[in-house]
């Protein structure tokens, strides 16, 4: 794995994470949900800082929120160098970004396993994250050249598209 495609997987992170946020500001605006100071708290926690009220937490708040994506980029980077590209390398990033929130969170007691959230709350959430990772993954596989062959030419799916039509194939026919 290279620091190239580490470097260009922070890159395609920043975007990702930019992406996501536009995504959270839009859907704040239509269901008038408010900011989540969970990044912020969560930060707290892990530097063993004093609790302080959401107001006076939210450069930690977007610290963390961009940290987490721009970092979980350079991830992304190195799974495109290997071949794990196209959608479902961007699956398994939107998983690892799923995970990763979630682990830091409830281990750090800040936050409640997702399958306890409302529904709506899980929808936002995976919608979220799914915008984050397939716009990472977009950027990092046009940034990042994968393996030779990789991913491989799609083949015919019938003997028909295998072949170069004939003319005997276009022409209508005739019942007698």
């Amino acid at each position: 794995m290279t620091s190239d495609a580490a470097v260009r997987g922070l890159l395609a992170g920043l975007v990702g994470t930019a992406a996501m946020t536009a995504a959270e500001k839009l859907e704040q605006m239509v269901t008038g949900r408010p900011n989540s100071f969970v990044p912020a708290h969560t930060m707290e926690r892990l530097l063993r800082l004093p609790h302080r009220p959401d107001e006076e937490r939210l450069g930690m708040n977007w610290a963390m929120h961009w940290g987490q994506g721009v970092l979980l980029g350079a991830v992304r980077g190195w799974m495109a160098e290997r071949g794990l590209r196209g959608p479902f390398g961007s699956f398994l990033l939107m998983n690892m970004r799923l995970l990763n929130d979630q682990t830091l969170e409830n281990a750090t007691g800040v936050g409640a396993p997702p399958w306890t959230w409302p529904v709506d709350e899980q929808a936002i959430d995976l919608l979220h994250k799914g915008v984050y990772a397939f716009i990472t993954g977009a950027v990092a596989d046009r940034l990042i050249d994968g393996p030779a062959g990789n991913p491989e030419e799609r083949k015919p799916w019938s003997a028909r598209e295998s072949r170069p039509a004939r003319t005997s194939d276009l022409a209508p026919r005739h019942q007698i």
